[in-house]
């Protein structure tokens, strides 16, 4: 799926979880995005002789959604249609930086060379200290971690890059600002590769800059080389120098010079009838060498990767609101349940009501996977070993709880715990009410003394970082509402 795919997709997801009282989009309103996309793609998937597949069905459907809410909301129209500025700015900020090359050797004595010139040794030595660094991020395992996280500009814009307008109605805003989190998450590694790209060619282009200010101003000024220094001597000079420009002597084999030279080049000495020539070759090949080329190439590798991933967005289709959306295309595989049941004892009617459960859930195609029990107190490592949590083939994950239970850190909480560190497509948790009902239910008080264990479990979810859905396995109807809601958005594993 294509970034601006994926980013309508999401934009559409976020505001539909986010909508529980449907007053941006009604049941009709959904219903009818369904069957117009799934139309216009059977449609497209004709014109072009290829499969109907479940990105084409989202793409058009998120499309009839986004049109019909701009519709209605005019504004929603500007962000619905924004473009990343990130683009402008990959754009912009190499220009400026050869422009900022282009005259940042006019500081000093524009008719000289300096061959101690800052600002051209800073450049060279930044330049080769980054080049160093990631050479070494290749080889050392902690470098190389630390490289594939996104660094702190790439954090920053993709969290900056997005924000709610001011004048958005009321029952959007909820929508767009879970959007603007989640596709914050979701892009930062486009982001971050982005970011590298932007860099390396800036870089690059800072070093152009002054390469075409240096050949430029020759064609109209004479240079004089020299140099000058308070604490390094000519022989000092001498050896820094040759150490500088050994790239460019000996790749394209130029002439080099001795230290009776360097000393005649001191600008406290009469000028020297060599003139400037062959010290501008030195130091534009220097910067070409050491800082356009590596850099361009570092560049040109983050632009194939940006579009590597641009073209392949990683959105997650086996999410639980997209396998619902997908669920009636042809192509589309059933959806499994995994549930783990945590020191509860699963009956035949329970076991049978998972199915519809799972049907609400995941669609009509859904089916269950029903583990053995975990015990209580049981370690998980031990429970759960020869599980595969991060099998594709496992729609969702779900530990099942009873609510009659008090929730306890010692147990349920190191449960979640080991489960949200492993790579699994999602983890939720089903807490049954059922039993608990059955229990006290009836009894003087028994409403209020349920809405507390559930206030109770949601809280205490809510602190290992996954949402609680509260389900009836005696009668799985009663419950729909929150299992087509609150479960919509699993809680990614971390």
């Amino acid at each position: 799926m294509h970034e601006q795919v994926a980013r309508k997709v999401a934009l559409v997801q976020a505001i539909e979880q986010a909508d529980q009282q449907r007053r941006v989009l009604s049941d009709d309103d959904r219903r009818y995005a369904s069957r117009s996309a799934n139309e216009l793609a059977q449609w497209e998937a004709s014109g072009t002789k290829s499969a109907l597949t479940p990105e084409l069905f989202l793409h058009q459907r998120a499309e009839q959604i986004l049109k019909r809410i701009a519709e209605r909301h005019p504004a929603f129209a500007h962000f619905a249609a924004r473009r990343d500025w990130l683009r402008a700015i990959g754009l912009a900020l190499p220009a400026v930086a050869f422009l900022v090359g282009a005259f940042v050797d006019r500081i000093s004595d524009p008719h000289r060379v300096d061959l101690l010139s800052a600002p051209l040794l800073s450049i060279v030595l930044w330049n080769l200290l980054v080049v160093l660094v990631l050479l070494l991020s290749f080889v050392v395992p902690a470098l190389r971690a630390r490289r594939a996280e996104p660094g702190w500009p790439a954090s920053q814009l993709a969290c900056w890059k997005l924000h709610v307008p001011r004048k958005m109605p009321g029952p959007l805003v909820p929508g767009l600002t879970r959007f603007a989190v989640s596709w914050a998450e979701l892009s930062r590694p486009l982001t971050a590769v982005r970011v590298r790209r932007i860099m390396h060619l800036s870089a690059a282009c800072l070093a152009l800059g002054v390469i075409a200010s240096l050949y430029l101003r020759g064609m109209v000024s004479e240079y004089r080389a020299g140099w000058e220094s308070t604490f390094l001597s000519d022989a000092q000079v001498h050896a820094l120098l040759t150490l500088l420009f050994l790239p460019v002597t000996t790749l394209f084999q130029m002439p080099g010079f001795s230290i009776a030279e360097v000393r005649a080049l001191q600008f406290s000495q009469p000028a020297s009838p060599a003139g400037g020539a062959l010290w501008v070759h030195l130091h534009a090949g220097t910067l070409f060498l050491l800082v356009v080329l590596p850099r361009g190439i570092l560049g040109c590798m983050a632009w194939w990767k940006e579009n590597r991933l641009a073209k392949n967005f990683p959105i997650d289709l086996g999410q639980p609101y997209f396998r619902q959306l997908t669920d009636q295309l042809a192509t589309a595989a059933p959806a499994v349940l995994r549930v783990l049941p945590y020191s509860f004892a699963i009956d035949e009617t329970r076991d049978r009501n998972l199915a519809t459960v799972a049907k609400i859930l995941l669609g009509e195609k859904a089916r269950v996977m029903l583990r053995p029990a975990i015990s209580y107190g049981e370690e998980p490592e031990s429970a759960l070993q020869g599980s595969t949590l991060d099998d594709p083939d496992i729609t969702l994950t779900a530990v099942l709880f009873n609510l009659s239970a008090t929730p306890e850190k010692e147990n349920h909480g190191v449960l979640l715990d080991f489960l949200l560190r492993k790579p699994a497509r999602g983890i939720a948790v089903l807490i049954d009410e059922s039993a608990y009902l059955e229990r006290v239910g009836t009894q003087a008080g028994g409403e209020a003394r349920v809405r507390e264990r559930i206030d109770l479990w949601r809280r205490f979810c809510e602190l290992h970082n996954v949402a609680a859905t509260i389900v009836n396995l005696h009668n799985p109807q009663a419950r729909q509402a929150d299992l087509e809601r609150g479960l919509a958005a699993p809680v990614p594993a971390r």
